[in-house]
């Protein structure tokens, strides 16, 4: 009888064991997955369009259309309205820290294009999609970065050029119109951007 009490005895403790491994399992699972982490980690992927079709609905200032207008708060504290550059062939690039094709198109942002049109009438205005100055910040001394760049916290400039997808060029030219676009970094592709704004130049 004893011996029966004794083996019940241990097999209850092996339960109760067994189900406070568990409880704890599933304490760690709720405390590692927070929900609005996971929607901002999902928000922050890149999500490029597949089919052209989907690429002209995502993008909303097409070619031949005025740019709309905006005003940006500057890294440096300046802010930028966009119409004050009338006159200026601009190239808008939307992107963010944590997007590697962006970081990849801003490593030849300085020689190919900054310090290739100094001095003529164009500006190179890159906007930090729907970050912080913090985060840009140290970004920018991570990377030794120098050039201005833009903020745009809330996401509410780039609400007017497009639906998703970065990075993003609107190639905007001197009366305002929308130029070129491009989406994602492909390396031909910025070569050939960098082509038009030198024929856009010229013939200006």
């Amino acid at each position: 009888m004893l011996e029966k009490r004794v083996r019940r005895q241990r097999k209850s403790n092996l339960m109760f064991a067994l189900m406070l491994v568990l409880v704890i399992i599933i304490i760690a699972v709720l405390l590692l997955w927070n929900p609005q982490t996971a929607t901002a980690r999902d928000a922050a992927t890149p999500s490029l369009p597949d089919t052209a079709a989907e690429l002209e609905a995502a993008t909303l200032a097409k070619v031949g259309s005025m740019a709309p207008d905006f005003k940006v708060d500057m890294f440096d504290g300046e802010r930028v309205t966009l119409s004050e550059l009338r006159g200026k062939v601009v190239l808008v690039t939307f992107w963010a820290t944590w997007c590697p094709p962006c970081r990849e198109e801003l490593r030849y942002v300085q020689a190919d294009i900054i310090e290739r049109f100094k001095g003529k009438p164009f500006v190179f205005l890159p906007i930090s999609r729907g970050e912080e100055y913090g985060t840009v910040a140290a970004f920018r001394k991570r990377m030794g970065y120098t050039f201005p760049m833009g903020l745009d916290t809330d996401r509410s400039i780039f609400a007017k050029y497009a639906t998703n997808g970065i990075p993003r060029n609107f190639l905007i030219g001197a009366d305002g119109r929308v130029i070129k676009t491009t989406i994602g970094f492909d390396k031909a592709e910025f070569v050939e951007m960098v082509k038009t704004i030198d024929e856009v130049l010229e013939s200006k």
